[in-house]
């Protein structure tokens, strides 16, 4: 089994977040697929200073930062093909809403990078499993918007504590055409018509633990689907 991992930068308030990309790599190690981390050859929306929150005056790319998390085992997105892969996950971090698209600035009338778009898109059709973890989920609703399908999808819920408001985010994917549902940090959503999963992880208030748990969870069931072909 060959997994892509979509990276979008190093860090959550400006690329991916570390820990849930860390601990997708482990649980997919430990179920034995081979993964391939990837990245779009674009520069960041901006950088923000971890420590701060605040911008930071400087340029950084999203595949050279990406880079960081694949400790330099990474490919360019330009050169993927969906033939070589067997399914995708998406980890979170706000790089998926600013990087990938501009939801974090736009809301769900952002644009979305063509060939992120495409790739999702092609992966749908062809019946190859996505699993879609934290803020990613918006990324798959926007790919999808006016492709005709309808996918069930969650960013978390709003009856319990969140970061964020999530009830609104849902709104957002719903006005895209998708279906959003209410999960928390301890379930996954499983849209099997579409083969795809998501799960809220740290959408949510959670520790590095439940982050681990719900990853897992993800991946198990990714498990499932591929051996249902």
């Amino acid at each position: 089994m060959k997994i892509g991992v979509l990276l979008h930068g190093n860090g959550v308030y400006d690329g991916t977040e570390i820990h849930e990309a860390v601990l997708t790599l482990l649980a997919l190690a430990e179920v034995g697929a081979e993964t391939i981390c990837f990245a779009p050859d674009v520069n960041q929306h901006h950088v923000i200073n971890h420590l701060t929150g605040e911008e930071m005056p400087e340029t950084r790319n999203v595949l050279v930062e990406s880079a960081r998390i694949a400790r330099g085992n990474i490919r360019n997105l330009a050169t993927l093909t969906v033939d070589e892969l067997d399914a995708l996950v998406m980890p979170g971090g706000f790089g998926t809403a600013k990087n990938i698209t501009k939801w974090a600035f736009e809301g769900p009338q952002g644009d979305i990078l063509e060939p992120v778009k495409q790739l999702i898109i092609d992966l749908v059709a062809q019946k190859k499993p996505i699993v879609g973890l934290c803020m990613s989920p918006t990324t798959i609703a926007k790919a999808l918007e006016g492709s005709g399908i309808a996918a069930t999808l969650t960013v978390g819920t709003d009856a319990e504590d969140s970061p964020y408001e999530i009830s609104g985010i849902a709104a957002g994917i719903t006005s895209l055409g998708q279906q959003a549902e209410m999960k928390t940090v301890r379930e996954i959503a499983v849209d099997r018509a579409h083969r795809i999963i998501t799960a809220p992880c740290y959408m949510m208030e959670a520790s590095i633990l439940d982050i681990r748990n719900n990853i897992r969870a993800a991946i198990d069931e990714l498990m499932v689907l591929l051996q249902e072909e």
